[in-house]
């Protein structure tokens, strides 16, 4: 499929999901309020009903755009995951860095730890947990001879379990039932916190990421055929696998900081990417970007609307939507990895 119409169809529709999210939540509102609110911040036109700006600019848009932010940056980081370890399963989440957040987050929301940090007490707890479990996993990984995709995958499946557990304990010996479902929400992925003072660094780290990435594609294609073929083409296959780890791993750590856990984006859409697009790195990565964009701002939506005026968490809505959908493209399409949807 043409990749340039593909695209600007893709972001059409994200923008325009973007401004009707905003009207949808626990208290609908009318979408040319929301129009009249986006024109006011946006040109200087007449201020609309404070209220109804505070709503929409102060709680809601916020929160479209960190969905935006979150789905695009997971489905780069799932795509680019699936190349390092050479498994279209893997996700963001196999290096343990997840979990590593988790216990961050646990440990500022059960204990109050960094809570003279206010808004970015949480964010900062699980951004600090999430670099320890990159640097233990890159540790024991070099320890033991090297970066190579079945020692990540078996080093990051093991500190994730090890993590999870402390994770686990630590709720386990909470005495506040109300921190505890705090926890719990959080790790299974929440965007209900997110103001505008938390949106930049994740936008920046995203927008950098993927233009370094750009800028490998070539090597990316190269590596998804293998290390030999990658190595006789001039790659410096052990560079670039220590070079994609750490971006990918700082890229999911500050998604995770701000969002919590959020499964089956970065496994789903890359897929999807793949099938419309090819295997080319060119065409995958911004695809799979404006896709996961897409994908989580109505998952969000969902999250905030389906049984209102609670919410369900993120992950809860992405696997009862992703796995139907994983299972149907395994069913039709079989993966020959290195040369896309064979």
């Amino acid at each position: 499929m043409p990749v340039v119409p593909l695209l600007l169809v893709l972001l059409v529709l994200t923008v325009v999901s973007g401004v009707v999210s905003l009207g949808l939540g626990s208290e609908p509102l009318p979408l040319h309020g929301v129009v009249d609110v986006l024109r006011a911040r946006v040109v200087g036109a007449a201020g609309p009903d404070p209220a109804l700006d505070t709503i929409v600019w102060e709680l809601r848009a916020p929160r479209a755009v960190m969905a935006m932010v979150v789905g695009a940056g997971l489905a780069v980081a799932g795509a680019c995951m699936q190349t390092l370890v050479r498994n279209p399963l893997a996700d963001p989440y196999l290096l343990g860095v997840s979990a590593g957040a988790g216990v961050g987050a646990t440990l500022v929301i059960l204990l109050g730890a960094l809570a003279g940090l206010g808004v970015w007490a949480l964010s900062l707890g699980a951004l600090g947990g999430a670099l320890v479990a990159t640097a233990l996993v890159l540790g024991i990984s070099l320890a033991q001879g090297g970066i190579t995709p079945l020692r990540l995958v078996l080093t990051g499946v093991v500190m994730s379990a090890a993590f999870s557990s402390v994770s686990s304990l630590l709720v386990f010996l909470s005495a506040d039932p109300r921190a505890t479902q705090s926890v719990l929400f959080w790790l299974l992925g929440s965007l209900s916190g997110s103001v505008w003072q938390q949106v930049l660094p994740p936008v920046l780290v995203v927008v950098v990421s993927g233009v370094v990435l750009l800028a490998l594609h070539r090597w990316l294609d190269a590596l998804a055929a293998g290390p030999d073929v990658a190595g006789g083409l001039g790659v410096p296959v052990r560079e670039l696998r220590l070079a994609l780890f750490v971006l990918v791993s700082v890229l999911v750590g500050v998604l995770v900081a701000v969002s919590g856990g959020i499964g089956f984006v970065g496994l789903v859409v890359p897929h999807i990417a793949r099938i419309l697009v090819g295997a080319r790195h060119r065409y995958v990565l911004p695809v799979a970007a404006v896709g996961g964009a897409l994908f989580l701002l109505w998952v969000d939506v969902a999250a905030r609307t389906v049984v209102r005026p609670q919410e369900i968490p993120l992950s809860v809505v992405t696997g009862l939507v992703g796995a139907p959908i994983f299972l149907v493209l395994l069913g039709r399409r079989h993966y020959s990895y290195s040369g896309g949807a064979g």
